[in-house]
């Protein structure tokens, strides 16, 4: 008789979703719709399949009496009410490190696009505006050799970034609660710092309530008029009003971002502005990463029903 699995995330290609299928019964729900509708299934149901952006709150943790591991398909579990699955003895775990290489190539995607006007020359192409064989001054760029990126994170994914920057002969530093031991790149003992240092702020840390909104006014006017900030984290770490501010005032240069405060919402004022690329949350969106995703996230479901130790528990 296969495990009892409750899934949560509808948006899952076909491709991770059919391997689960066959191993276990999959029980398939939206958040939303398991939340307020009856689950008759709910006293089988040993396990869970989330991403970060949906989680699973404590009232519906509550209504599966036997639930024992919730695996969260993605690198970010933000919205599980980790607490709450603890207090319980509910094991969870996450794919940390799964998608690195691919959110790690969206965040130097997004750097090249702001600092070199991508979005705007592609705009200005695309209204015919291009009339003369030389492009028009306006669009003249700062290149990045030699420029300073902080990175905000150095984790799996901001090292990866680090790599890619330090490739492209950018200086690097970064900040994080401690130093990382073992690494070539300068360590700033507070984001103030790293921003009035940095040309180039990525930011790359978990989502958390000491995150919440800590790239704030203070933190982009220290970056100044010709910084840019490119977030590949999680919207919430940034200060969504701040930045609208701070693009429309010149307080910064441009800005990249892939992920929003209130997705798929993403403000009017941003869609208005020259000097952003936005992008739909797509940094972890490559076959790759998908199919490292569901390995990860069956081995610790498997794992878990076999009585054996989960290599990735958060």
């Amino acid at each position: 008789m296969p495990e009892t699995v409750l899934h949560l995330h509808p948006g899952m290609p076909e491709a991770s979703l059919r391997p689960m299928r066959e191993r276990y019964e999959l029980i398939e729900h939206s958040r939303a719709s398991a939340e307020a509708g009856p689950l008759p299934e709910a006293d089988r149901i040993r396990g869970v399949v989330t991403i970060g952006v949906i989680g699973i709150d404590r009232a519906l943790i509550d209504r599966l009496p036997n639930l024992g591991i919730i695996s969260c398909y993605g690198s970010g579990y933000e919205r599980i009410d980790v607490a709450a699955a603890k207090a319980r003895g509910i094991a969870v775990t996450s794919n940390t490190g799964a998608n690195a290489a691919c959110v790690a190539d969206m965040a130097l995607t997004l750097l090249l696009a702001s600092v070199r006007r991508l979005g705007e020359g592609d705009r200005f192409v695309r209204a015919g505006q291009w009339t003369r064989p030389a492009a028009p001054p306006s669009l003249i760029s700062t290149g990045l050799a030699g420029r300073r990126v902080g990175i905000l994170g150095l984790g799996s994914i901001g090292e990866k970034i680090a790599r890619r920057a330090a490739a492209f002969d950018m200086e690097v530093g970064y900040h994080n609660r401690r130093p990382k031991p073992g690494v070539p790149w300068a360590y700033h003992d507070s984001l103030a710092a790293l921003a009035e240092w940095a040309d180039i702020l990525v930011v790359s840390c978990r989502s958390d309530a000491s995150t919440r909104g800590i790239v704030d006014r203070a933190v982009l006017e220290a970056l100044g008029p010709q910084g840019h900030v490119i977030n590949i984290a999680r919207g919430e770490v940034l200060d969504e009003p701040a930045l609208i501010a701070a693009l429309e005032a010149g307080t910064i240069a441009g800005a990249g971002l892939d992920v929003f405060e209130h997705e798929p919402q993403v403000p009017e004022a941003l869609k208005r502005l020259e000097n952003v690329v936005l992008a739909p949350h797509i940094a972890s969106m490559t076959e790759a990463a998908h199919r490292e995703m569901c390995r990860m996230t069956i081995d610790a479901l498997d794992n878990f029903f076999a009585g054996r130790p989960l290599t990735n528990a958060v």
